[in-house]
Protein backbone atom coordinates (compact mmCIF):
# COMPACT_ATOMS: atom_id res chain seq x y z
CA UNK A 1 0.00 0.00 0.00
CA UNK A 2 1.36 3.39 -0.99
CA UNK A 3 2.29 5.77 1.82
CA UNK A 4 1.67 9.49 1.37
CA UNK A 5 2.94 12.63 3.08
CA UNK A 6 2.23 16.33 2.60
CA UNK A 7 5.25 18.65 2.65
CA UNK A 8 4.69 22.32 3.49
CA UNK A 9 7.60 24.76 3.35
CA UNK A 10 8.61 28.26 2.25
CA UNK A 11 10.05 27.72 -1.21
CA UNK A 12 10.70 31.43 -1.58
CA UNK A 13 13.70 30.86 0.65
CA UNK A 14 16.64 29.05 -0.90
CA UNK A 15 17.64 27.05 2.19
CA UNK A 16 14.05 25.93 2.75
CA UNK A 17 13.79 24.67 -0.81
CA UNK A 18 17.04 22.71 -0.54
CA UNK A 19 15.98 21.04 2.71
CA UNK A 20 12.53 20.30 1.32
CA UNK A 21 14.05 18.62 -1.73
CA UNK A 22 16.21 16.46 0.56
CA UNK A 23 13.21 15.42 2.66
CA UNK A 24 11.12 14.71 -0.46
CA UNK A 25 13.91 12.57 -1.97
CA UNK A 26 14.37 10.56 1.24
CA UNK A 27 10.64 9.94 1.55
CA UNK A 28 10.40 8.95 -2.11
CA UNK A 29 13.27 6.46 -1.66
CA UNK A 30 11.35 4.98 1.29
CA UNK A 31 8.26 4.42 -0.86
CA UNK A 32 6.27 7.58 -0.12
CA UNK A 33 4.33 9.68 -2.54
CA UNK A 34 4.98 13.29 -1.49
CA UNK A 35 2.31 15.93 -1.96
CA UNK A 36 3.33 19.59 -2.03
CA UNK A 37 1.25 22.75 -2.17
CA UNK A 38 0.51 23.51 -5.83
CA UNK A 39 2.19 26.93 -5.82
CA UNK A 40 5.34 25.38 -4.34
CA UNK A 41 5.41 22.46 -6.78
CA UNK A 42 7.54 24.14 -9.50
CA UNK A 43 10.42 24.49 -7.03
CA UNK A 44 10.10 20.85 -5.96
CA UNK A 45 9.71 19.25 -9.38
CA UNK A 46 11.25 15.83 -8.79
CA UNK A 47 10.30 12.13 -8.82
CA UNK A 48 7.59 11.11 -6.38
CA UNK A 49 6.33 14.66 -5.83
CA UNK A 50 2.77 15.59 -6.84
CA UNK A 51 0.99 18.95 -6.47
CA UNK A 52 -2.02 19.30 -4.17
CA UNK A 53 -4.32 22.27 -3.72
CA UNK A 54 -7.30 23.40 -1.73
CA UNK A 55 -8.32 22.77 1.88
CA UNK A 56 -8.29 18.99 1.32
CA UNK A 57 -4.60 18.84 0.39
CA UNK A 58 -3.80 16.68 3.44
CA UNK A 59 -6.81 14.36 3.17
CA UNK A 60 -5.69 10.74 3.50
CA UNK A 61 -1.98 11.40 4.09
CA UNK A 62 -0.03 9.58 6.77
CA UNK A 63 1.75 12.70 8.02
CA UNK A 64 2.24 16.40 7.29
CA UNK A 65 5.74 17.87 7.35
CA UNK A 66 6.20 21.58 8.08
CA UNK A 67 9.70 22.83 7.24
CA UNK A 68 10.24 26.38 8.43
CA UNK A 69 9.38 28.57 11.40
CA UNK A 70 6.22 28.78 13.47
CA UNK A 71 4.44 30.61 10.63
CA UNK A 72 4.98 27.67 8.30
CA UNK A 73 3.77 25.24 10.94
CA UNK A 74 0.59 27.29 11.51
CA UNK A 75 0.01 27.27 7.74
CA UNK A 76 0.46 23.50 7.68
CA UNK A 77 -1.88 23.12 10.66
CA UNK A 78 -4.70 24.64 8.58
CA UNK A 79 -4.43 21.63 6.27
CA UNK A 80 -3.57 18.94 8.82
CA UNK A 81 -6.38 19.74 11.27
CA UNK A 82 -9.46 18.94 9.13
CA UNK A 83 -7.74 15.80 7.81
CA UNK A 84 -6.77 14.78 11.38
CA UNK A 85 -3.28 14.12 10.01
CA UNK A 86 -0.30 14.16 12.41
CA UNK A 87 1.84 17.29 12.00
CA UNK A 88 5.64 17.26 12.30
CA UNK A 89 7.43 20.60 12.52
CA UNK A 90 11.11 20.85 11.58
CA UNK A 91 12.51 24.23 12.57
CA UNK A 92 14.29 26.24 9.90
CA UNK A 93 13.48 29.57 11.55
CA UNK A 94 14.72 31.33 14.68
CA UNK A 95 12.78 30.19 17.75
CA UNK A 96 10.45 27.60 16.23
CA UNK A 97 8.66 26.88 19.49
CA UNK A 98 6.07 24.66 17.81
CA UNK A 99 8.62 22.52 15.97
CA UNK A 100 9.59 19.07 17.20
CA UNK A 101 12.97 18.80 15.46
CA UNK A 102 15.81 21.15 14.53
CA UNK A 103 17.51 21.25 11.16
CA UNK A 104 20.47 19.16 12.37
CA UNK A 105 17.98 16.38 13.25
CA UNK A 106 16.26 16.33 9.88
CA UNK A 107 17.68 13.01 8.61
CA UNK A 108 16.77 11.17 11.81
CA UNK A 109 13.33 12.79 11.87
CA UNK A 110 12.57 11.48 8.38
CA UNK A 111 13.86 8.03 9.30
CA UNK A 112 11.68 7.95 12.43
CA UNK A 113 8.65 8.78 10.29
CA UNK A 114 9.56 6.05 7.79
CA UNK A 115 9.88 3.58 10.70
CA UNK A 116 6.73 4.95 12.36
CA UNK A 117 8.84 5.59 15.48
CA UNK A 118 6.82 8.46 16.91
CA UNK A 119 3.85 9.28 19.07
CA UNK A 120 1.09 11.83 18.54
CA UNK A 121 -0.21 14.43 21.00
CA UNK A 122 -3.50 16.26 20.59
CA UNK A 123 -3.29 20.02 21.06
CA UNK A 124 -6.34 21.94 22.19
CA UNK A 125 -7.63 24.55 19.71
CA UNK A 126 -10.27 27.27 19.93
CA UNK A 127 -13.29 27.89 17.71
CA UNK A 128 -14.17 31.53 17.08
CA UNK A 129 -17.45 33.09 15.92
CA UNK A 130 -17.94 36.83 15.31
CA UNK A 131 -21.55 37.99 15.01
CA UNK A 132 -23.42 41.25 14.53
CA UNK A 133 -27.11 41.70 13.89
CA UNK A 134 -27.84 42.05 10.21
CA UNK A 135 -24.55 40.45 9.09
CA UNK A 136 -23.54 36.87 8.35
CA UNK A 137 -21.42 35.40 11.17
CA UNK A 138 -17.69 34.95 10.68
CA UNK A 139 -16.35 31.55 11.77
CA UNK A 140 -12.70 30.66 12.29
CA UNK A 141 -10.38 28.82 14.65
CA UNK A 142 -6.88 29.02 16.13
CA UNK A 143 -4.14 26.76 17.43
CA UNK A 144 -2.27 29.56 19.23
CA UNK A 145 -4.60 32.47 19.84
CA UNK A 146 -7.41 34.76 18.83
CA UNK A 147 -6.99 38.49 19.35
CA UNK A 148 -9.40 41.40 19.12
CA UNK A 149 -7.42 44.62 18.71
CA UNK A 150 -8.13 48.25 17.95
CA UNK A 151 -8.38 49.15 14.29
CA UNK A 152 -7.24 52.76 14.78
CA UNK A 153 -3.85 53.28 16.37
CA UNK A 154 -4.65 56.64 17.95
CA UNK A 155 -7.83 55.52 19.75
CA UNK A 156 -8.50 53.23 22.70
CA UNK A 157 -10.76 50.23 22.16
CA UNK A 158 -13.65 49.56 24.55
CA UNK A 159 -14.34 45.86 25.08
CA UNK A 160 -16.77 44.03 27.33
CA UNK A 161 -15.74 40.52 28.40
CA UNK A 162 -18.04 37.77 29.69
CA UNK A 163 -17.05 34.30 30.86
CA UNK A 164 -19.66 31.53 30.83
CA UNK A 165 -22.46 34.03 30.36
CA UNK A 166 -21.45 36.18 33.34
CA UNK A 167 -20.04 39.69 33.04
CA UNK A 168 -16.35 39.81 33.91
CA UNK A 169 -15.01 43.28 33.10
CA UNK A 170 -14.98 46.22 30.76
CA UNK A 171 -11.59 47.14 29.33
CA UNK A 172 -10.37 50.34 27.74
CA UNK A 173 -7.40 48.77 26.01
CA UNK A 174 -5.46 48.01 22.86
CA UNK A 175 -7.22 44.63 22.74
CA UNK A 176 -7.45 41.19 24.32
CA UNK A 177 -5.88 37.82 23.50
CA UNK A 178 -7.66 34.49 24.02
CA UNK A 179 -5.06 31.74 23.84
CA UNK A 180 -4.57 28.00 24.19
CA UNK A 181 -1.78 26.43 26.26
CA UNK A 182 0.10 25.91 22.96
CA UNK A 183 -0.24 29.65 22.29
CA UNK A 184 0.78 30.66 25.81
CA UNK A 185 4.39 31.06 24.62
CA UNK A 186 3.38 33.21 21.63
CA UNK A 187 1.41 36.48 21.52
CA UNK A 188 -0.20 35.90 24.94
CA UNK A 189 3.27 35.61 26.50
CA UNK A 190 4.38 38.88 24.87
CA UNK A 191 1.26 40.55 26.29
CA UNK A 192 2.16 39.44 29.83
CA UNK A 193 0.33 36.13 30.04
CA UNK A 194 1.57 33.00 31.85
CA UNK A 195 3.33 30.06 30.26
CA UNK A 196 1.04 27.04 30.48
CA UNK A 197 2.30 23.48 30.02
CA UNK A 198 0.71 21.94 26.90
CA UNK A 199 -0.65 19.00 28.92
CA UNK A 200 -2.87 21.43 30.84
CA UNK A 201 -6.32 21.93 29.35
CA UNK A 202 -7.33 25.56 29.78
CA UNK A 203 -8.19 28.77 27.96
CA UNK A 204 -6.28 32.01 28.60
CA UNK A 205 -7.53 35.59 28.55
CA UNK A 206 -4.90 38.34 28.41
CA UNK A 207 -5.77 42.07 28.14
CA UNK A 208 -3.38 44.15 26.01
CA UNK A 209 -2.30 47.49 27.52
CA UNK A 210 -5.54 47.80 29.48
CA UNK A 211 -6.25 51.13 31.20
CA UNK A 212 -7.78 49.43 34.24
CA UNK A 213 -6.99 48.62 37.86
CA UNK A 214 -7.68 44.93 37.21
CA UNK A 215 -5.95 43.85 34.04
CA UNK A 216 -4.32 40.59 35.09
CA UNK A 217 -4.23 37.60 32.72
CA UNK A 218 -6.75 34.90 33.55
CA UNK A 219 -6.78 31.13 33.12
CA UNK A 220 -10.25 29.65 32.66
CA UNK A 221 -11.58 26.12 32.37
CA UNK A 222 -11.30 24.36 29.00
CA UNK A 223 -15.10 24.15 29.00
CA UNK A 224 -15.50 27.91 29.43
CA UNK A 225 -17.00 30.19 26.81
CA UNK A 226 -15.39 33.62 26.54
CA UNK A 227 -17.36 36.42 24.91
CA UNK A 228 -15.72 39.66 23.77
CA UNK A 229 -18.09 42.44 22.72
CA UNK A 230 -16.83 45.46 20.81
CA UNK A 231 -18.64 48.36 22.47
CA UNK A 232 -21.27 49.86 20.11
CA UNK A 233 -19.84 53.35 20.72
CA UNK A 234 -16.14 52.57 20.40
CA UNK A 235 -13.79 52.48 17.41
CA UNK A 236 -13.56 49.66 14.88
CA UNK A 237 -11.58 46.53 15.70
CA UNK A 238 -9.68 43.72 14.02
CA UNK A 239 -10.06 40.00 14.73
CA UNK A 240 -6.99 37.86 14.10
CA UNK A 241 -6.71 34.07 14.41
CA UNK A 242 -3.11 32.85 14.64
CA UNK A 243 -2.11 36.00 12.75
CA UNK A 244 -3.24 34.27 9.55
CA UNK A 245 -6.99 34.76 9.32
CA UNK A 246 -7.87 38.44 9.82
CA UNK A 247 -11.32 40.07 9.82
CA UNK A 248 -12.54 43.63 10.32
CA UNK A 249 -15.03 44.10 13.16
CA UNK A 250 -17.46 46.99 13.39
CA UNK A 251 -18.67 48.37 16.75
CA UNK A 252 -21.30 46.13 18.32
CA UNK A 253 -19.76 42.86 17.09
CA UNK A 254 -19.78 39.95 19.55
CA UNK A 255 -16.89 37.46 19.37
CA UNK A 256 -17.41 34.08 21.05
CA UNK A 257 -14.50 31.77 21.86
CA UNK A 258 -14.74 28.17 23.06
CA UNK A 259 -12.77 24.95 22.91
CA UNK A 260 -12.28 23.81 19.32
CA UNK A 261 -14.21 20.86 18.00
CA UNK A 262 -11.07 19.50 16.31
CA UNK A 263 -7.60 19.38 17.92
CA UNK A 264 -4.33 19.63 16.04
CA UNK A 265 -2.44 16.34 16.20
CA UNK A 266 1.27 17.03 16.79
CA UNK A 267 4.06 14.48 16.26
CA UNK A 268 6.46 13.72 19.09
CA UNK A 269 9.63 11.94 18.03
CA UNK A 270 11.00 11.38 21.52
CA UNK A 271 9.85 12.15 25.07
CA UNK A 272 11.17 15.52 26.21
CA UNK A 273 10.05 17.46 29.28
CA UNK A 274 8.41 20.79 28.41
CA UNK A 275 10.77 22.46 30.91
CA UNK A 276 13.74 21.49 28.72
CA UNK A 277 12.02 22.92 25.63
CA UNK A 278 11.24 26.14 27.50
CA UNK A 279 14.85 26.55 28.65
CA UNK A 280 16.27 25.82 25.19
CA UNK A 281 13.89 28.01 23.18
CA UNK A 282 13.96 31.01 25.52
CA UNK A 283 17.62 30.64 26.48
CA UNK A 284 16.75 30.69 30.18
CA UNK A 285 19.68 31.01 32.63
CA UNK A 286 20.00 27.77 34.59
CA UNK A 287 23.65 28.04 35.66
CA UNK A 288 24.98 30.71 38.03
CA UNK A 289 25.36 29.74 41.67
CA UNK A 290 23.93 26.27 40.99
CA UNK A 291 26.50 25.55 38.31
CA UNK A 292 28.91 23.86 40.68
CA UNK A 293 26.42 21.31 41.95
Amino acid sequence: MSREALLVTHTGRRDSTQHARTVAADLHDAGFTVRVIAEEAPDLDMPGVVPASGPDAAEGVEIVFALGGDGTLLRAAELARPARAPLLGINLGKVGFLAEAEIEDIDKAVQDVVNRSYTVDERLTIDVVAEKAGSAPVRSWALNEMSVEKGERERMLELLVDVDGRSLSRYGCDGVVCATPTGSTAYAFSAGGPVVWPEVEALLLVPISAHALFSRPLVTAPTSTITVTVDPYTTSAVLSCDGRRVFDLSPGTVVTVCRGELPVRVVRLHPRPFTDRLVAKFGLPVDGWRGGR
